[in-house]
């Protein structure tokens, strides 16, 4: 098989896999959700995204009936029933099965999907096209949650003014994109949007941060605004999948090319991390 597909100890081809109508996840997106990358059955960062997970399901009452090695093996089981020397991995937990209602029992028990297909990375020296969104997304930015229609909405509309994401602007200042996070360089720093309600902290941010800081480049963890998103050297998106893009537009409006060999290095250091953690 190519893509795979798992939900609660069953394992099969994807386009097979079946999931109750009463999965809350059908209703609410009542559930939270991780990705990652891997190669030659290896997924990258794999316990760092298993750390944020469970932080996700505490936040939200989640009540697993696993533990991490459990999840750890889980994914491995599924990753290896696929050909596939590259690929994605999508792993997400609702809050179990019930008629629908809006309220739920505390004792009840958390639905598992995993799922690994073919999807590659962003390749290293891409630079991105971006659009400006207003972020009407609420405060619950920070748990990696389904619920995800203003993402889905901001990622449609870039991708209908030919843009490769959206950036969210929450009164004038910058959040993060539909499915990344973002940070500018200006005079020789690293300037990122602390991770509080309004931020998911993304596994590919904390890597581009410890780099930094292992370069000796200087980072400040601060809020920052649309216009100095407008006037930075670079522009950074980071993600699983883009690990360090660069952008070379926003809103149709040319940016970054003012400090092409800090990203350059950036940018290897950090494809060169997952090629090494991946097989080699």
């Amino acid at each position: 098989m190519k893509s795979v597909g798992y939900y609660n100890g069953d394992f099969g081809a994807l386009a097979d896999m079946r999931v109750p109508m009463n999965d809350r996840g059908c209703y609410f997106g009542d559930g939270i959700y991780e990705a990652s990358y891997g190669r030659n059955g290896t997924v990258y960062a794999l316990d760092e995204h298993i750390h944020r997970f469970f932080k996700s399901a505490t936040l939200i009452g989640l009540n697993f009936g696993f533990s991490k090695k459990d999840l750890e093996k889980i994914i491995a089981e599924t990753v290896a029933k696929t050909e596939l020397t590259e690929f994605f991995v999508y792993w997400q937990a609702t809050r179990g099965t019930a008629e629908r209602n809006h309220s739920y029992s505390d004792g009840m028990r958390a639905n598992l999907w995993v799922i690994v297909k073919q999807r590659k990375m962003r390749p290293q020296g891409d630079r991105m096209k971006l659009i400006t969104v207003e972020d009407t997304r609420g405060l619950w930015c920070h748990i990696k949650c389904l619920n995800l229609l203003p993402n889905v909405l901001a990622a449609r509309k870039a991708e209908s003014e030919n843009a490769d994401e959206a950036v969210f602007i929450r009164d004038g200042r910058v959040t993060e994109c539909a499915h990344s996070n973002i940070s500018i360089l200006k005079n020789d720093k690293i300037i990122t949007a602390p991770a509080d309600r309004t931020i998911l902290a993304g596994t590919g941010l904390a890597h581009l941060i410890h780099y930094c800081k292992q370069l000796g480049f200087a980072v400040e963890e601060r809020p920052y605004y649309l216009n100095e998103l407008l006037d930075a050297d670079e522009i950074i998106v980071t993600s699983a999948g883009a690990p360090c893009s660069g952008v070379v537009e926003v809103d149709k409006h040319p940016t970054g090319g003012g400090a092409m060999e800090m990203l350059h290095t950036l940018q290897h250091i950090l494809y060169a991390d997952f090629i090494s953690k991946t097989g080699g």
